[in-house]
């Protein structure tokens, strides 16, 4: 955070656009943080706000412009990529979906505060179709608040930083060993992870060929057909393969429980 704060008031606007854009672009950068210790450099005059509010909604906006057309063009091929470093993309793509459409498009207002949702709602909106205008609109007013309210948390808070900064590089050491500790932790968490889920990452598939000429011989009475699509992809007007059940593929724990085990289950989605 000491190296932070003194390379944000060195190199400012640069730094503080190229952050927040790495952020939006699904890249693991603090830009909470920067904006903090933008904002408590601005007092000191070594930086304009005006001109890191211009530079950070510069960022945040571009990104997030990317972020909304690659997801309308890959779907959920990016939302993958972008939960790659979930132990459960599928998972997380749900969740972040779930959450997208229980709140509304609104979400998009409080998206950047949001972690997990601050990266997958852009993309999610491409995704989903939302009209371009209406994302503009929304996105917009979302990173007005989240630099807004970060810049002045480090405005105001800028006191309480400096003693707090001091008092890490006072007791350097101890930090630099409990962060590494801390690392190693949760490296060792995520491994653990990988191998506990690695048997998921196969999913077998069946050619709808397949399906179709099994029920064409007769055998449609041992089959069972389950819609899992997720949010914005399915309404209740929605239309489904002839005898196939929908499912809520965010309450699987309990939809499971009125499968008919008896039966060969095929699972679709969009």
């Amino acid at each position: 955070m000491n190296n932070l704060v003194a390379a944000v008031a060195h190199h400012g606007y640069v730094l503080t656009f190229a952050i927040l854009f790495a952020e939006g672009m699904g890249f693991p950068f603090p830009a909470a943080i920067a904006l903090v210790a933008a904002g408590a450099a601005i007092p000191s005059h070594a930086l304009s706000g005006w001109a890191l509010i211009a530079a950070a909604l510069l960022a945040l906006m571009t990104a997030d412009i990317i972020q909304f057309w690659l997801g309308r063009y890959t779907g959920w091929a990016l939302l993958g990529f972008l939960c790659r470093l979930s132990m459960n993309p599928e998972t997380c793509m749900l969740h972040s979906a779930e959450s997208f459409y229980k709140r509304g498009k609104t979400t998009l207002v409080i998206a950047k505060f949001i972690p997990g949702i601050n990266t997958m709602a852009a993309p999610l909106a491409g995704s989903m179709k939302m009209r371009f205008g209406q994302f503009l609109r929304l996105d917009f007013a979302g990173a007005v608040l989240y630099v807004v309210t970060y810049l002045a948390v480090g405005y105001l808070c800028r006191d309480f930083l400096a003693a707090t900064l001091r008092s890490f590089y006072a007791a350097g050491r101890i930090m630099e060993v409990f962060i590494i500790g801390a690392l190693l932790v949760y490296a060792l968490y995520r491994i653990a992870q990988f191998l506990k889920y690695r048997e998921y990452n196969v999913v077998p598939h069946v050619q709808v060929e397949e399906l179709a000429r099994r029920i064409a011989a007769g055998e449609a009475e041992k089959i069972q057909i389950v819609d899992v699509r997720s949010h914005g992809y399915y309404d209740r007007g929605a239309e489904r393969i002839f005898r196939s059940i929908r499912i809520e593929p965010n309450n699987l724990d309990d939809e499971i429980k009125g499968l008919q085990k008896e039966k060969d289950i095929y699972l679709y989605c969009t």
